[in-house]
């Protein structure tokens, strides 16, 4: 039977061809460059991201520079969307952004549609041929929303919109609730 285990075979001495590239190098210090160690390639060097010997860290912007998340307080008040408000701050994915002097936008792009439902007709061409009273099942109608509420916000110079997927008159105006909240919450 063959050799089941990689590494060379018993036959062959260490350090030649064929040789096993996952054992412990001889020297029992660290192995060659390879994956995890970038650029330079040695275990000293730096990496991705790492600065270069000789380079600047960056520096910090100036106090009051930009809008600085201060610590919240309790937890979200709201969220929209990927829009959610907590203390002082709106966190977005662009950003935190401040809670004072918001301006929220909300614009409702759903739209509802009347039709009469497939049982009526059914119904109504079954009782049509009984009684003339099946007519009145074609009165029946069934109201469908579909479409998206988009929520938008601008505060310290950041801009986010988001667009909210609605089924109903009810969440439509709930989300249009949540933007007022939020609005009186930005004065």
């Amino acid at each position: 039977m063959a050799n089941q285990y990689p590494g060379p075979p018993p036959e062959q001495p260490p350090g030649q061809p064929g040789q096993n590239p996952y054992a412990t190098p001889p020297a029992g210090g660290p192995a060659d460059a390879g994956y995890g160690y970038p650029q330079g390639g040695r275990p000293g060097d730096p990496g991705y991201g790492y600065p270069q010997a000789g380079s600047q860290p960056p520096t910090a912007p100036p106090p009051g520079a930009g809008f600085q998340a201060g610590p919240q307080t309790g937890g979200m008040a709201l969220s929209l969307g990927d829009i959610a408000v907590s203390g002082d701050t709106i966190m977005t994915p662009a950003g935190p952004m401040p809670l004072k002097g918001a301006i929220w936008t909300a614009t409702d792009m759903s739209r509802t549609e009347e039709k009469i439902p497939t049982h009526a007709v059914v119904l109504a061409i079954v009782f049509f041929l009984f009684c003339l009273l099946g007519l009145l099942f074609l009165l029946m109608k069934e109201r469908v929303t579909t479409g998206f509420v988009q929520v938008t916000v601008n505060s310290g110079g950041r801009h986010h919109s988001t667009m909210v997927p609605v089924q109903s008159r009810e969440q439509v105006m709930y989300v249009l609730n949540q933007v007022n909240y939020a609005r009186s919450l930005s004065v």
